[in-house]
């Protein structure tokens, strides 16, 4: 069975889809749209364990007060790059009510939590977008046995390459300019 693309997708815009045209997607888009390298990535229906892991990270990061958390919204990282990842802390200052994306000096900590389609997204492509856009922290979630396992990394100034930190099962204790330490227990599945 195959689906027919709405003529608004495909082929797409001359010269190709750039940052701002997500912000002027019709109505019928699908919620949750992605551009990488020009190319526009539609997700996949979630699972249960990346909503929980979500959660976990929204309801469970305490930042200080002048950072917030944000879900599911995008970072523009330039003309035809604007992933949006899973969790994020922006500068608070940054958020206003018609704010639709982030600028990369405004994003202090991207989460990615990866799913079966985003793997190769997840575990290369984001973190290099990101290392070069100069956002300072990256956090990459894995299943292992229904659990979480969290991936940490932090930007090396000099060749603006994210090095390892640290990898985190059951409890996530790290310094990401404040003391991070998270119960990574998921709540689910539900009662």
């Amino acid at each position: 069975m195959s689906t027919a693309l709405p003529d608004w997708f495909y082929p797409g815009p001359p010269g190709g889809w750039t940052a701002d045209m997500l912000d002027r997607l019709p109505p019928d888009a699908p919620r949750h749209v992605e551009l990488i390298d020009g190319s526009l990535v539609i997700m996949s229906p979630q699972t249960a364990f990346h909503l929980y892991a979500i959660r976990l990270f929204e309801n469970r990061l305490k930042p200080p007060p002048n950072l917030a958390v944000i879900r599911e919204m995008t970072v523009t990282l330039g003309l035809r790059q604007r992933p949006e990842p899973d969790v994020m802390l922006v500068n608070r200052l940054a958020i206003r009510e018609d704010t639709t994306s982030f600028r990369p000096e405004d994003v202090h900590l991207v989460v990615e939590v990866v799913s079966a389609e985003s793997i190769d997204r997840d575990r290369t492509t984001k973190p290099i977008k990101y290392s070069n856009a100069g956002i300072q922290h990256f956090w990459r979630v894995e299943r292992d046995n229904g659990s979480p396992v969290v991936y940490t990394f932090e930007l090396e100034p000099a060749v603006r390459a994210y090095v390892p930190t640290g990898i985190h099962h059951k409890r996530l204790q790290t310094h990401i300019g404040f003391d991070v330490d998270i119960d990574l227990q998921l709540d689910w599945p539900p009662n």
